[in-house]
């Protein structure tokens, strides 16, 4: 029996083999690509206050499309998985017939761009805990997948000292200050010594003109004396 390695060629496995082996890599790249995919959003958790209502986010998304999707939303209860809720869902935007499991539960996805949320109302802290939204696609051969979303309920929201942040947003804004004032003194600066540079100008143009007139020079204003004449 022969067996093939990805990425190393067995000795007297000839170009067929590589053949294969390239076609097999491919589908199993394409097939990777249409895996179906559960999501909670990029912030999988959220702390709560107690008595509040909150909405538990999942979307699904899958390359090739679904048809007859089943999901269901399961908590973890001290190890033990509970179902909260379940369905399955015939085809895109098609808004499922939930079957609710749980108290206080509401199905809020409607499947609208692929939405399969719930919502929590009046929480308690029994309700504190991990919350799985599980999916399996037969589209995809039974591809399933899921992801975990965890609620934390407190008796109030903590309150975020600011200080730190004031002080540097503080400290930023006085050198942004300072900055701006430097530059608008060097600019007043740089104007009046250009204006005191064009007066100097002036000045030196002006004593030139009175120095050559009071020498008598070509072009003066000074009176020529005619040239006597001879007896």
């Amino acid at each position: 029996m022969e067996v093939l390695c990805f990425g190393v060629e067995p000795p007297g496995l000839g170009p067929p083999h590589r053949a294969v082996g390239l076609i097999f890599s491919m589908l199993l790249g394409v097939w990777s690509a249409q895996a179906l995919e559960m999501s909670v959003g990029k912030i999988p958790f959220l702390e709560a206050v107690n008595g509040s209502t909150v909405m538990l986010p999942c979307t699904y998304s899958s390359c090739i499309g679904i048809k007859n999707l089943y999901f269901n939303w399961q908590f973890n209860d001290n190890g033990t998985m509970q179902k909260v809720c379940e369905s399955t869902i015939a085809s895109e935007e098609v808004e499922p017939n939930v079957n609710v499991l749980r108290e206080r539960v509401e199905f809020v996805g409607k499947n609208h761009h692929n939405n399969i949320s719930i919502l929590l109302w009046n929480i308690t802290f029994e309700d504190g805990g991990q919350y799985t939204c599980f999916g399996r696609n037969p589209k995809e051969k039974d591809k399933n997948h899921s992801a975990i979303f965890t609620l934390i309920v407190v008796d109030e929201l903590r309150v975020v000292d600011n200080t730190l942040t004031i002080m540097i947003a503080s400290a930023v804004g006085g050198a942004i200050a300072l900055l701006m004032g430097f530059m608008l003194l060097k600019n007043f600066t740089l104007f009046v010594i250009s204006k005191l540079e064009e007066k100097n100008k002036e000045c030196l143009v002006t004593s030139s003109g009175i120095d050559n007139t009071e020498n008598g020079l070509s072009g003066s204003k000074a009176d020529s004396k005619p040239t006597p004449k001879k007896k």
